[in-house]
């Protein structure tokens, strides 16, 4: 991680909480476990495909005297998330902080419809899922759910993206619609939602393969944008995301938005 931004949230700050992070074995959901773990909340390290990793992180975080469960489940299998948030309540007893941080739609080899399954479907259904372990932290003190997003799909309805990322920035914007239109129940139950937005991520894997299918994305982007942030310093606003306060419309930009048109 980036040392200047090695601990974005007070040490103790989280302390007695539990935060899961949604595809956390590696990339900004991996730095986004080390910044909650660093301010003392103990995590779920969720994987689909990656147990080694997420094994190696959970010992990294587990040096900080935090607690640490590791969990394969696929967010798009229903029974698999359900299993996973019963392992949540019985290892770890609640969840505080639920970070919607998993994403995808550009692997090769998938179903026609799997971006939207995965960046809508699955997105609504884990926090449905979770709602009773969130219920019972919000009576506790507090609750909060992170959904993270790009500014490629945020403003998706106003401003064309590339081609090669079309498909997965509508889903995602599905995904946060379909989000959104929970947040009025959400508040009533005191949880606050907040939509992390942000530019090209350079060191992601999603940079990766629209540079593979669109050679000198990265570097016209960043010209555009005077400044990409990288996986640490968007992390870290991820992270800060779960202890601010809710915007009043629910959404913390990063980055730059210049180049793109508002709804």
């Amino acid at each position: 991680m980036t040392d200047a931004l090695s601990q974005p949230i007070a040490p103790g700050t989280l302390t007695g909480k539990v935060a899961l992070v949604t595809g956390s074995s590696r990339g900004v959901g991996a730095d986004t476990v080390r910044y909650l773990a660093q301010a003392g909340a103990d995590v779920v390290i969720n994987y689909r495909n990656k147990a080694p990793r997420a094994e190696k992180l959970a010992a990294e975080v587990r040096a900080l005297g935090v607690r640490a469960l590791v969990v394969g489940a696929d967010l798009t299998d229903p029974a698999s998330v359900e299993s996973m948030l019963a392992s949540v309540a019985e290892e770890l007893g609640g969840l505080d902080i639920l970070v919607l941080n998993a994403s995808g739609g550009m692997e090769s080899g998938m179903a026609e419809d799997y971006a939207l399954q995965l960046n809508r479907d699955a997105q609504v259904g884990a926090l449905r899922a979770a709602l009773p372990l969130l219920e019972a932290a919000a009576e506790r003190g507090g609750a909060r759910v992170v959904f993270v997003t790009s500014h490629q799909a945020h403003f998706i309805r106003t401003t064309p993206t590339m081609p090669e990322y079309e498909p997965v920035a509508l889903s995602k914007r599905a995904g946060e619609d379909a989000l959104r239109e929970l947040i009025p129940s959400l508040a009533d139950k005191g949880i606050g939602f907040t939509v992390v937005s942000g530019d090209m991520i350079e060191g992601t894997i999603t940079a990766t393969l629209l540079e593979r299918a669109n050679p000198g994305a990265i570097a016209s982007r960043r010209e555009s944008a005077g400044k990409l942030y990288n996986v640490a310093e968007f992390a870290a606003e991820v992270a800060r995301a779960a202890v601010d306060p809710v915007p009043a419309d629910n959404t913390r930009l990063v980055g730059d938005v210049s180049s793109f048109a508002a709804e």
